[in-house]
């Protein structure tokens, strides 16, 4: 067993858990393929933890997310959505330092935007905007594309993460 796992099977509630799991990685970074090779074989709350964690490393070490983006990628639409939420936070997080690899997630992220959970729309949003914002090279399609969402998006929470985004770049509102 790793110490991934041991700490899953703690009797550590969910929000020690993951906050031991991303201490675990940040002291020792080489132990994130650990964390992956649980995270695939987890169950949905062992993920929803594993999840909470990888959202705290993607703060403030998004580069040791940067070689699992795919994984990442491939649980944006899971149907836990607890997992969904961290994963997209992640991702927007890792935007901040790498736009264009996060960027990559964009069509998955999309898929999204429509869902009945203002949870995850929130998640997906934050995300996207998080992209906009710091690729600059693509960053006229993505306003477009932020520009569409907001005039579709009901909740004003939601609403507002892509209203903020278009103003702090100097683009008309919706």
């Amino acid at each position: 067993m790793s110490t991934i796992d041991d700490i899953l099977h703690s009797s550590l509630h969910h929000k020690e858990k993951s906050l031991k799991i991303a201490n675990t990685i940040k002291e020792n970074p080489q132990t994130i393929t650990d964390l992956f090779t649980s995270f695939n074989q987890a169950t949905d709350p062992q993920k929803g933890t594993i999840t909470d964690a990888i959202e705290d490393i993607s703060t403030t070490h998004p580069d040791l997310l940067l070689p699992y983006l795919d994984t990442l990628i491939a649980h944006i639409t899971y149907k836990a959505t607890h997992v969904t939420w961290g994963v997209q936070e992640a991702i927007g997080n890792i935007a901040k330092t790498h736009p264009q690899e996060a960027a990559r997630a964009l069509p998955t992220l999309l898929k999204n935007t429509t869902h009945a959970s203002t949870v995850v729309r929130w998640c997906a949003a934050y995300a996207i905007t998080q992209i906009t914002l710091h690729d600059t090279t693509h960053q006229p399609d993505h306003i477009k594309t932020i520009t569409r969402l907001a005039k579709k998006e009901t909740n004003n929470g939601v609403l507002n993460l892509y209203r903020k985004t278009l103003k702090t770049l100097d683009h008309p509102l919706p």
